[in-house]
C-alpha cells in the first residue's frame, strides 16, 4: 500500500507519525522545505522573541529510525488522478492513495498592490524577513532629520484581529514598552503606534464575546490603537488608506486579515470551494474520488456540527490525521468499516501579552483570561512543538524574556529579499 502524503504540516507530519512502521504501509512524504514549521508561534520569530530553529523541525530527524517513511524534497505540479501519479519537481511518483496536506497560505483577496507592499506572515522566511524589516525601520528612524519621515519608520499597522493579528499586535506593544527604548535611546518611543485594524465588529470574532472584549481591554491597556469596523483599502508602501477616509503614514503593514488553501493543480475546480478549500466527504476523500484525500486547511468537510465547514486551525488537521491514519489501517488490513470524522472542540484561546491570554472552553462552557489563561496557552503549545530540544529552548526564551523583560535575538539577517520570499512561499 503506496501512500504520499504532500506537506508536512501538522496534518501530514501526524499521518506520517501515526503510519510510522505499520506492516504494509510504505510512505513517501513529500514538502518544499526539509523542516516542520510550528505556524502558532511565528510572530515570536518575527518580533525577535525566539529564533526560527527553536520553532522548527528537521523531517528527516523524525523518521530517523523508520523504516517505511521516505522524505524528498519537491514541489507538487499536478495531480494526474488517472494514471494514480503525481508530478513533481523531481519526477513523477505514483501512488496506492494521496494525501493532499498542503495548507494555506495568505489571502489577500486579490489586491496585488497590498500583496506587493504588505509583509504577510505563513513561513519561517517571512517571519524573518519581517524581523529584518521592523528592525531596520527602527535604524532607518534614527537617520531621519524630518519629524513626519521618522514618524512614518515607527509605526505600524497591522490588518486583522483574528488570533495571529492580536498576538503579534500585543508582542509589538511589549517591544515597544519595555525593549526598544533600551536598544534605541535616542527614539521616542512614547510616538510609536501601533494600529490594530479589523473588519469585523470586534477582535477575535470567532471566539466568544467575553474574549473579545477583553482581548480589546488588554490591547488597548498596552497601548494598541484598536480599529473595529474598518478596512484598509490602499496601501502603497507609505500611505494606509481606510474605507472611513483615514490615512496612516507607514513604512510597515502586518497582513493578519486571511488564508486560502494551497490547492495543487489537476483537481477539479468544481470542487474549490470558498477559501480555496477541496470538498472532502466524512473520511476526508475528496469527492469524486476513490484514492485521493485532503486534511486540514486546504480541506472543506461538512458535519453536522460544523455545516459551513471546520475552523482552519491546528487541532483540526491533527484529529483529522489520526482518524485518517486509522482507516488507512482499516483498509490495509481488508476492513470494511471506516471511521467518519466529527471534530470534538475542546477551546480556543490566543495570547496578547506577559500575563494577558483568553482561554474559551467549550463544554463546559468556560471563558478566563488573564495569569491562568496565559499559563494554559503557553503549556499547551510548549506540548505541540517538535521535539525536546525545541521545547527546553523556548520555555527558556520565554522565561528569560518573563523575568527580564528582554530578549537577545534581534539580529538582522537579509538573506532573502521580500520579492524573493514571496516567490517561494507561493511556489
Amino acid at each position: 500500500m503506496k501512500v504520499v502524503i504532500v506537506g508536512g504540516g501538522f496534518a501530514g507530519l501526524k499521518l506520517a507519525r501515526c503510519l510510522n512502521n505499520k506492516k504494509g504501509i510504505d510512505i513517501t512524504l513529500i514538502d518544499k522545505i526539509n523542516y516542520h514549521q510550528f505556524q502558532p508561534l511565528f510572530y515570536q520569530v518575527a518580533t525577535a522573541s525566539l529564533e526560527a530553529s527553536n520553532i522548527s523541525f528537521p523531517l528527516r530527524k523524525v523518521f530517523q529510525k523508520s523504516k517505511t517513511v521516505k522524505f524528498r524534497i519537491a514541489e507538487i505540479k499536478e495531480i494526474v488522478s488517472s494514471s494514480n501519479k503525481i508530478i513533481t519537481s523531481i519526477g513523477a511518483l505514483n501512488y496506492d492513495y494521496l494525501v493532499i496536506a498542503t495548507g494555506a497560505n495568505t489571502n489577500f483577496f486579490g489586491n496585488e498592490q497590498l500583496q506587493q507592499a504588505c509583509y504577510p506572515m505563513k513561513s519561517t522566511q517571512e517571519a524573518l524577513q519581517l524581523r529584518n524589516h521592523l528592525l531596520e525601520s527602527f535604524e532607518n528612524a534614527l537617520q531621519q532629520t524630518d519629524a513626519a519621515a521618522r514618524q512614518a519608520f515607527l509605526n505600524v499597522v497591522v490588518v486583522g484581529a483574528g488570533p495571529t493579528g492580536v498576538e503579534v499586535s500585543g508582542a509589538l506593544a511589549e517591544m515597544r514598552n519595555h525593549i526598544l527604548p533600551k536598544d534605541y535611546t535616542e527614539l521616542d518611543f512614547s510616538l510609536m503606534n501601533i494600529y490594530l485594524v479589523e473588519g469585523s465588529p470586534r477582535t477575535l470574532a470567532s471566539m466568544s464575546e467575553e474574549s473579545s472584549k477583553h482581548s480589546k481591554n488588554y490591547l488597548e491597556k498596552l497601548g494598541v490603537k484598536v480599529s473595529t469596523g474598518t478596512v484598509v483599502k490602499s496601501y502603497d508602501g507609505t500611505t494606509v488608506l481606510l474605507n472611513n477616509g483615514d490615512e496612516i503614514q507607514a513604512r510597515t503593514v502586518i497582513w493578519a486579515a486571511g488564508i486560502k488553501g494551497n490547492v495543487p493543480e489537476g483537481i477539479d475546480k468544481n470542487l474549490i470551494v470558498r477559501g480555496n478549500r477541496i470538498k472532502v466527504n466524512r473520511y476526508n476523500l475528496v469527492e469524486g474520488t476513490s484514492n485521493i484525500f485532503a486534511l486540514g486547511d486546504v480541506s472543506y468537510m461538512e458535519t453536522p456540527l460544523y455545516p459551513h465547514g471546520h475552523p482552519q486551525v491546528a487541532n483540526v488537521a491533527i484529529n483529522q490525521a489520526k482518524n485518517l491514519a486509522e482507516n488507512f489501517i482499516s483498509i490495509q488490513q481488508n476492513k470494511t468499516l471506516l471511521k467518519e470524522f466529527e471534530y470534538n472542540d475542546k477551546g480556543s484561546m490566543a495570547t496578547v501579552g506577559r500575563n494577558l491570554a483568553v482561554v474559551d472552553i467549550p463544554k463546559p462552557k468556560l471563558h478566563f483570561g488573564g495569569l491562568l489563561a496565559w499559563i494554559i496557552w503557553m503549556s499547551l503549545h510548549l506540548f505541540l512543538l517538535v521535539g525536546v530540544k525545541n521545547r527546553l529552548q523556548v520555555f527558556i526564551n520565554w522565561m528569560f524574556k518573563y523575568f527580564t523583560k528582554d530578549t537577545n535575538l534581534r539580529l538582522i539577517i537579509n538573506s532573502l529579499n521580500k520579492k524573493e520570499v514571496s516567490n517561494n512561499n507561493q511556489s
